[in-house]
């Protein structure tokens, strides 16, 4: 696998980890970064091996920042739409990937950095992690998919009023309305936690959880009916090799749990 400037990537057990930042990297989620993670999330995509990401942070007490205020200079004169669209398809393709992506956030979470967070499937986090939408501050609005999927999450009300205020959530705060599914104590208590949800998940059919991300995407979509969807997936997944074996072993262990 190729080396990259915006995060370290590390394999173990069929597990990618990304790590942002190093000792002599940064952790703002800057153009670099966008680049780099949309040619790992190819990989990933197309990669058998791998059954499960963790995304976190290097730096201690820091998962990911916002634009550097280099980066902010040039958006005056550039095309604000083109940015925002090259953010919205990264962090898609981490939405939409077909294997369970979760972010294991150690810190800080500010900017398109809690956008990116947004975007994972789960969200575990230490005991020191805030969350922080703060664009409105410097006369922006969040541009990598924010507005759309905090309300998701949190609801319209609670969405607007983060966002509206550029206020720091705790990690308490964030727990009590949804947007953390975990609060551990350590960062490292925080990875094996991840690792066990994914080796969860690795003992069922990959299918079945990609089919399952696809369907519960698909209800947020205006232009996919998601109960068709569903029906679609559920069809795809009856006539896979992995349920019939999985059927037929049951039907010859009669003790086995039922569905």
């Amino acid at each position: 696998m190729k080396k990259f400037k915006s995060f370290d990537v590390n394999v173990e057990d069929g597990i990618l980890i990304i790590t942002i930042g190093s000792i002599s990297g940064s952790s703002n989620i800057n153009s670099k970064f966008i680049k780099e993670i949309k040619t790992l999330m190819n990989f990933i995509y197309n990669d058998e091996n791998i059954k499960g990401v963790i995304i976190t942070g290097f730096r201690e007490g820091i998962f990911a920042t916002g634009f550097g205020i280099e980066e902010l200079q040039t958006l005056i004169d550039a095309n604000g739409r083109k940015f925002s669209e090259e953010g919205q398809e990264a962090f898609a393709m981490i939405e939409n990937c077909p294997k369970p992506v979760i972010a294991a956030v150690n810190g800080i979470a500010e900017g398109s950095g809690c956008e990116l967070a947004l975007a994972c499937h789960i969200r575990l986090a230490t005991e020191k992690a805030t969350f922080r939408v703060p664009e409105v501050y410097v006369g922006l609005i969040p541009g990598f998919g924010a507005t759309q999927r905090l309300p998701q999450i949190v609801g319209k009300g609670k969405a607007l009023e983060i966002m509206m205020t550029a206020s720091t959530l705790n990690v308490k705060e964030a727990k009590e309305i949804g947007l953390v599914n975990h609060v551990l104590n350590y960062k490292e208590t925080m990875i094996k936690k991840a690792v066990e949800i994914i080796g969860k998940t690795m003992r069922n059919s990959p299918l079945a959880i990609s089919m399952l991300i696809d369907c519960v995407n698909a209800s947020y979509k205006s232009d996919e009916n998601g109960f068709q969807t569903e029906a679609n997936s559920f069809e795809h997944c009856c006539n896979n090799d992995y349920f019939k074996n999985k059927i037929k072993k049951k039907k010859d262990n009669e003790n086995d749990v039922e569905i």
